[in-house]
């Protein structure tokens, strides 16, 4: 088992939109965990994304709820099958998240999230295009905020549950390690109930959409001890040598 529990990376910038994120999704879960029976697999099936109502126009037409229209590429995004989806899902968004926020600010970041989802599903999608299974779930849009990650602060280290373990490893073996293992998966036909494919597609959305989304604001490198840095516009910064440009 291998588990982030922090990075070296300080967030500048109060990463409002990813903890309202994280706030609205854990909300919307507490709703569904409210939902039994046929409420439940209804909310699934019209929010969720099922590749063959996408794919089939007649098993769309069929599906007595309604279908799962273009809106559920954005609507599945904040649903979740358990505690755990839930938890991982949230807890990889709020170590990693705030990071990509600082360089990006809360509106840009959002819209950034939301697409890596869609395109990740869509990817989902095309590789498994009979599937009458809904998809639900974060991973995606998070996957999208690794790949960024993964490009913009190789710097990083990230502190990471290994088997027992507690060690300090750089972020590109991290997340390269997290990419190889879904692409394993992906190719080697484990499902297992989960999107490997939306996770793989995610991810290189966020390596590729990066450059559409950073706006001018700081992007911090390793910081020395001594507390968090002080506002990126202090003339009296001692780490401005070290920010990336």
């Amino acid at each position: 088992m291998i588990f982030p529990l922090r990075d070296s990376i300080p967030h500048i910038h109060r990463p409002y939109a990813t903890w309202g994120l994280i706030c609205v999704t854990a909300l919307i879960f507490i709703w569904q965990e409210t939902l039994t029976g046929i409420d439940g697999r209804r909310v699934i099936t019209t929010l969720g994304v099922v590749p063959l109502h996408l794919t089939d126009t007649l098993a769309a037409q069929d599906n007595p709820w309604g279908g799962s229209g273009y809106l559920s590429l954005l609507s599945y995004t904040f649903l979740h099958g358990s505690w755990w989806h839930l938890l991982s899902n949230m807890w990889y968004l709020f170590i990693f998240g705030d990071n990509i926020e600082d360089i990006m600010g809360p509106v840009r970041f959002v819209v950034f999230y939301l697409l890596c989802g869609a395109i990740a599903v869509l990817i989902h999608v095309f590789a498994n295009a009979a599937s009458p299974l809904p998809v639900v779930g974060a991973s995606g849009a998070v996957s999208g905020v690794l790949g960024a990650y993964f490009l913009l602060y190789p710097h990083s280290r990230v502190t990471s549950f290994i088997f027992f373990l507690i060690l300090r490893i750089p972020a590109t073996v991290f997340l390269g390690g997290w990419f190889l293992l879904q692409l394993f998966s992906g190719f080697s036909g484990r499902s297992e109930g989960i999107a490997w494919w939306a996770h793989l597609g995610g991810f290189v959305a966020g390596l590729v959409l990066v450059p559409l989304f950073r706006s001018s604001r700081a992007l911090p490198s390793e910081l020395p001890p001594g507390g968090p840095p002080p506002p990126p516009s202090d003339p009296s910064d001692p780490w401005a040598g070290l920010r990336s440009k």
